[in-house]
C-alpha cells in the first residue's frame, strides 16, 4: 500500500525519482513496470503498478464502445496511458502530454493513494489541499453515509 505525500523534482529529461521507500516493494510487485495516465477528475497523472492496472484495464473492457460518454472516458484513459519502467537509478520517465496535462514542473509531489500514487505540480498539490481542508469540514462531507464509520 502506498501512502505519504512525498515531494519530488523533475530532471530537464522529464525523470521523477521514485522515492526510496517504495523502489523494493514497486520492484517485488511488477518488477519496475508501471502505467501513467490522466486523471479525469484533478489535474495529476496516475501511476499505476502494472497488476494494478490490469485490473482498471479489466473494468474499461466493460464500458461501451457505442456509448458517447463511456467512449471518451475510455479514449482519455487509455489514450494518455503510458507504460514506464523503473531503471536502475530508481527513474522513471513522463512523457511530454502527461507532463503538460499535469503542468509538471521541477518541484512535484508523489502522494500515495493505497494501489496507485498521484503525481501533483507542487503549485496545484498545495491548492488541492487547501480545497480539501474546506470541503472535510462542511457538514456535507461529516454527514456523508460512507464516511460516519471513520473515527480518527
Amino acid at each position: 500500500m502506498f501512502r505519504g505525500a512525498n515531494a519530488i523534482a523533475l530532471d530537464n529529461k522529464g525523470r521523477l525519482t521514485v522515492p526510496t521507500r517504495y523502489r523494493e516493494m514497486l520492484r517485488a510487485q511488477c518488477d519496475g513496470q508501471m502505467v501513467c495516465t490522466v486523471d479525469l477528475a484533478s489535474p495529476c497523472l496516475l501511476l499505476y503498478p502494472l497488476p494494478e492496472w490490469e485490473r482498471v484495464e479489466q473494468k474499461l473492457l466493460q464500458l461501451s464502445d457505442t456509448l458517447p460518454t463511456e467512449r471518451a472516458f475510455k479514449r482519455l484513459l487509455l489514450g494518455y496511458a503510458t507504460e514506464v519502467e523503473i531503471d536502475k537509478a530508481g527513474r522513471l520517465l513522463l512523457s511530454a502530454p502527461l507532463r503538460d496535462y499535469a503542468q509538471l514542473e521541477k518541484p512535484l509531489m508523489l502522494v500515495g493513494q493505497l494501489n496507485k500514487f498521484e503525481i501533483w505540480s507542487d503549485t496545484l498539490w498545495q491548492s488541492q489541499i487547501a480545497e480539501s481542508h474546506q470541503a472535510v469540514g462542511s457538514e456535507e462531507i461529516l454527514n456523508h453515509p460512507r464516511l460516519q464509520d471513520f473515527s480518527l
